[in-house]
């Protein structure tokens, strides 16, 4: 039942339990439910460690599920509360012997030792015992907790029953996709030439690559690398994008493309992705809201980078104190969700999401539709886009919104290559080696 993906290898001595001790200080918060993995790069790591760091950090929580039911059961009693570190530095030390191409050694050893670095030197003996039990009996030990299928799968069985009742012939594909690393995938800028140029330079700089199968300005990379070796990134030559988020544009094409200067709104717009795509594609008069000051300004940055302007405001899509009362003739509303369509990217969300956090999170996308469709013109277009799988958030959202609001009208294409049918929407899910679980719906506004 295991893996064993290419990941970095560990260095030996302080270096190598340093990192172990900044993955489990990490980690705790996400197991205990507190946290998530958002701020990982604020924590101190040196630079030869940090992609290791990172593959600790979103494989342990990839694995969690499995990890946990071992420790359950080397333990002789778990951890108390306070304890959550050195809880986390025992699946850590799971994750890496069953995993990582990581020496038993290092696995075991700095493992252990890192407990140190925590002020808890009394818990190197326990995680010692635990660790060097499990390379003994690893297959047995596996095999019964395998018998668990929220185990062997990976998924709470809250998420398994969700899934199962949403897509009863594909959960179990879903979940296995779930489990897997997503590809990186790359847009090309078109203003600066085409993917297939941009394709050309990378085989030129020996990096391995392919053409996207829906998205036209889409490439995926053989093997992920850091953004600073692409040939271009500074300059804004092409941007990390899954090839899913790239159909937004695609989408609100027709729309836009024969209006030059139209005016669009990008609400709840971070990181950006969305928006730097409208903007190298179409001539926009383009204002991008979202709630979270941080995280717009990350926006900023990105469009920055691509030579981009818009006007980016601090506003909250459920209000209208942003809004300078002109219409719009074309919304995106990518909408806050479950991220049930991107947990490979995000494993900790398997953790940290409840299943009262779906009847919420579709109250709150309830919500946004009604505030933001006054406020599209007549003849207008709203495209609503989640990352999620889940039918409450997707297909029954709109058939809902459809329900209550008479000047509202399909406008989705129906010949469409790639997903499926769900409801008046388009839905993709998620695929190894391919795009993520993403949800499409759009609608025009009829004339008065």
């Amino acid at each position: 039942m295991s893996q064993t993906p290419h990941a970095p290898r560990t260095k030996t001595g302080d270096s190598g339990l340093a990192v172990r001790a900044a993955a489990a200080r990490a980690l705790a918060p996400v197991i205990t439910g507190k946290g998530s993995l958002t701020g990982l790069d604020d924590h101190q790591v040196v630079a030869r460690d940090r992609s290791l760091f990172k593959a600790l950090c979103y494989g342990t929580c990839r694995t969690l599920p499995r990890l946990e039911a071992l420790a359950n059961t080397l333990l002789a009693k778990p951890f108390k509360a306070r304890d959550a570190d050195v809880q986390a530095l025992l699946l850590l030390g799971i994750y890496q012997q069953l995993y990582l191409r990581i020496p038993a050694h290092a696995a075991v050893g700095e493992t252990a030792g890192a407990a140190r670095l925590l002020g808890k030197e009394w818990a190197t003996r326990v995680l010692n015992g635990c660790l060097r039990r499990l390379q003994r009996e690893s297959a047995e030990l596996q095999a019964e907790v395998d018998r668990d299928p929220a185990v062997a799968l990976l998924h709470p069985k809250w998420w398994l029953k969700t899934l199962r009742q949403a897509w009863p012939d594909d959960w179990q594909a879903i979940c296995e996709a779930n489990n897997l690393a997503g590809p990186m995938t790359l847009r090309v800028n078109r203003r600066h030439g085409d993917r297939e140029m941009y394709l050309d330079r990378l085989d030129g700089a020996g990096i391995q690559a392919r053409l996207c199968l829906h998205a036209p300005d889409g490439l995926t990379l053989e093997t992920p690398r850091d953004v600073e070796t692409l040939p271009g990134f500074a300059e804004g030559h092409v941007s990390v994008q899954d090839e899913a988020a790239q159909l937004a544009a695609v989408l609100l094409g027709p729309s836009l493309a024969p209006r030059p200067g139209a005016r669009v709104l990008d609400a709840c717009c971070a990181p950006g992705g969305k928006t730097a795509h409208l903007l190298e594609l179409y001539d926009l008069d383009l204002q991008a809201i979202d709630c979270d000051d941080v995280r717009l300004a990350r926006v900023e940055d990105t469009l920055s980078r691509l030579g981009l302007e818009a006007t980016l405001a601090a506003g909250d899509a459920t209000a209208r104190d942003w809004w300078d009362g002109t219409p719009f003739d074309a919304i995106l509303l990518d909408a806050p969700c479950s991220g049930s369509g991107v947990i490979r990217r995000h494993p900790d969300i398997k953790r940290l999401r409840r299943p009262s956090d779906i009847t919420k999170l579709a109250e709150l996308q309830a919500r946004l539709l009604d505030n933001l469709w006054p406020l599209l013109a007549p003849g207008g277009t709203l495209l609503y886009a989640t990352c999620s799988v889940l039918p409450a958030e997707n297909a029954e959202q709109i058939d809902a919104f459809l329900a209550r609001t008479p000047d509202a009208e399909v406008t989705m294409p129906a010949d469409l290559g790639w997903g499926r049918a769900s409801g008046v929407g388009r839905q993709l899910l998620p695929e190894p080696d391919s795009h993520d679980g993403f949800f499409y719906a759009r609608l025009g506004k009829r004339p008065a």
